[in-house]
């Protein structure tokens, strides 16, 4: 056999002959890599097709018609034993699934899967490529779960593990992590797009096959992604990423895509001396307890995450610029969100910014990209620039538009009852579609759930109106 060489896109896994600098299937630069592949000679056209024979060709197989599919109802999942992940996840691990676990190192990912095979115990298999079984031992002790009968392979090879899960059949495989395995059939480095992509299908069959549940563990690049090809997220069912900043306690696990359950979900934990704990109140976890009046330039704002309402608070400060043209620095929110809302405050509520530097940072280390924060950022730059307390109880949500106008944001009832349960009594918000058509111009109505604190919603249209009731 010849050896012959390519170049593979690591983004999308196209495929040339020779190097280019930009891949004309994604578009990205630099990200073609060399690869060497055995060239294998077969007869093509008519006289190959002669030459191999009827008994070469493909046998077809009987089909079946969706009623004559067995049915998987939520009882068929396997419970990791973990609440938030379960939430993520649609209600636990679905057989035969494929999900793919991605993150920053030391942001918890295999801390997490040895407590999820600490609960499931001896039906899980461990394939650690990066650690040995003692390493595997010492991590699992320090969490308690070392006696809860697991059982771990320290191996890269993909045939041996092949080999391994068939003659084990465990109901969860975990793969600590794709990069490091290899196929002997490929010449490519253990990394390399060919391999990845290779073990990644063939571990796919081997789940669909035979029923068994694969957890893969991914590195991620300098921009967060998930590194290898583009092509392992479409192969997998679940993709799960880890989310937090190395010098804060919590986690967020978020699910960028799920066959078999909603990506709007999110799981809140805090990474602790003994393992990832379970946020089941973040709104609480991420609220800061200050006494007396609040300060200048903070707001609290509700999201909504999936079913679950998460409050969090928006700082901000201005201050006058040096600069020509002042900075607009965000932390935790799109840096185009804020600008886009600092030329509204100037345009549409008569706040001039023009000389202001303004920075805008979301405590905790949360990443907030729902639109209804909005109104929390616009209040809590303009509470700073004029240097004036939007009061302790208050919080707010909605869409601002590039007109002013403040909309209405899906979940305003679970988002109202969230800040009454957490002792806000004067809740800033947009009006719901059916009291638009309204002329009135009351700013105190009652609470969309109608029960109580239906006197602490302030419903405003403007974002100009808004600035006003938040600063009086």
């Amino acid at each position: 056999m010849a050896v012959k060489t390519m170049y593979v896109c690591s983004n999308c896994g196209h495929e040339e002959r020779k190097w280019l600098g930009r891949c004309p299937d994604c578009g990205e630069w630099s990200t073609f890599v060399e690869e060497a592949r055995e060239e294998k000679k077969a007869s093509s056209g008519f006289a190959g097709r002669v030459a191999r024979g009827p008994g070469r060709r493909g046998a077809p197989k009987k089909t079946l018609a969706l009623s004559e599919v067995p049915r998987t109802d939520s009882g068929g999942r396997i419970e990791s034993g973990i609440g938030e992940l379960d939430r993520i996840l649609g209600g636990g691990i679905v057989p035969g699934s494929m999900v793919l676990v991605g993150g920053e190192p030391g942001v918890g990912k295999s801390t997490l899967l040895l407590q999820v095979m600490g609960r499931l115990g001896g039906a899980c298999l461990m394939v650690s490529g990066e650690e040995s079984p003692r390493q595997v031992a010492m991590s699992a002790r320090r969490l308690g779960v070392a006696e809860s009968g697991f059982r771990v392979l320290s191996e890269t090879d993909l045939d041996v593990i092949e080999a391994t899960v068939l003659e084990e059949r465990p109901e969860v495989v975990v793969v600590d992590s794709i990069q490091t395995l290899y196929s002997p059939e490929l010449t490519g480095a253990p990394g390399g797009v060919g391999q990845v992509r290779e073990c990644a299908a063939r571990l796919m069959r081997l789940a669909k096959s035979e029923g068994i549940a694969v957890v893969l563990v991914g590195h991620v690049t300098k921009d967060g992604s998930i590194a290898g090809p583009r092509v392992l997220e479409h192969m997998v069912d679940t993709v799960l990423q880890f989310e937090g900043d190395r010098f804060q306690a919590f986690r967020v696990l978020r699910a960028l895509k799920n066959r078999f359950g909603s990506t709007n979900e999110i799981g809140v934990f805090e990474m602790t001396g003994g393992g990832m704990e379970e946020v089941e109140d973040p709104s609480a976890f991420f609220l800061s307890r200050r006494e007396g009046e609040m300060p200048s330039g903070v707001v609290t704002v509700c999201l909504l995450e999936g079913t679950r309402p998460m409050l969090v608070e928006i700082e901000s400060l201005v201050a006058p610029s040096p600069l020509a043209m002042p900075r607009r620095v965000a932390n935790g929110l799109d840096n185009g969100r804020v600008n886009m809302l600092c030329a509204v405050l100037s345009r549409r509520a008569g706040l001039n910014l023009s000389d202001q530097d303004v920075y805008v940072n979301v405590t905790g280390g949360v990443r907030v990209e729902e639109p209804a924060a909005d109104l929390g950022v616009a209040l809590a730059v303009a509470s700073a620039l004029r240097d004036r307390p939007v009061g302790k109880g208050s919080a707010c949500f909605g869409e601002v538009g590039l007109t002013g106008d403040i909309r209405f944001v899906p979940g305003a009832e679970r988002r109202l009852g969230e800040l009454l349960k957490m002792g806000f009594d004067r809740i800033i918000g947009p009006e719901k579609p059916e009291r638009q058509k309204n002329t009135k111009k009351s700013r105190r109505r009652r609470s969309p759930s109608g029960g109580p604190g239906e006197e602490s919603l302030l419903e405003v249209k403007t974002l100009e109106e808004a600035v006003a009731v938040a600063l009086l």
